[in-house]
């Protein structure tokens, strides 16, 4: 009996991590605030499904809670990952509403839009903590990589022993500066691409393939 007990075990393990194996891994989309993340959501999305994970705006804390496209399918150089995209609200140690009435909204929608975007952020760190199997890190690539937030975030990222792939977006742009990227994290790859127009999208499907597969 012993044996067969054994077995049966040992099938039932294999069955059982088949199972877990089949499951899209979350993959959450982290950053700062007008990095990208929901414009890349929206390109990988669009890409390999059709649709849209959210709207996006040029005014910062446009997505304020954590959006999920599910079974995005990927297929790239012989390998296939599904996953479940979870763009993120973006991060940042202070919202302020004043920051909003700059880009002319009314004091009121200012101030809901700001504790709106602050719950966010917790929403997002909880993500980070408890539900995703790995991360997507977006950066804008025009600006200064060494900031508190992004320390902090990788830093979290780190400990929780997820993979990650960094993304220095906005390649577009003249101001862009990937290598600054790449020098401020440099245990990590950093991926250059432009969300917006879809620059460099082959080999970001390449690296999702490669690292979340």
């Amino acid at each position: 009996m012993g044996l067969f007990t054994d077995l049966r075990d040992s099938i039932s393990r294999v069955v059982d991590r088949l199972f877990v194996d089949a499951e899209p891994k979350r993959i959450g989309i982290y950053g700062p605030p007008n990095a990208g993340k929901t414009t890349l959501a929206n390109r990988i999305a669009r890409d390999w499904t059709g649709d849209a994970v959210g709207p996006e705006s040029h005014i910062p804390h446009e997505t304020r809670r954590a959006r999920r496209k599910e079974n995005v399918e990927i297929e790239r150089n012989g390998k296939t990952v599904t996953i479940d995209i979870v763009d993120t609200p973006g991060v940042t140690t202070k919202v302020d509403y004043k920051e909003f009435i700059e880009h002319d909204m009314e004091k009121e929608d200012a101030v809901r839009r700001s504790r709106e975007a602050t719950e966010g952020v917790a929403e997002a760190m909880h993500w980070l903590r408890e539900d995703v199997d790995g991360v997507i890190y977006v950066l804008d690539s025009t600006q200064d990589p060494f900031t508190q937030v992004n320390t902090m975030l990788i830093g979290i990222i780190e400990s929780q022993n997820l993979p990650v792939l960094i993304f220095a977006n906005k390649i577009d742009l003249e101001e862009s500066n990937v290598q600054r990227i790449a020098n401020a994290y440099p245990q990590h790859e950093t991926v250059p691409l432009s969300a917006l127009e879809g620059d460099n999208m082959d080999e970001v499907y390449e690296k999702i393939a490669e690292y979340f597969g």
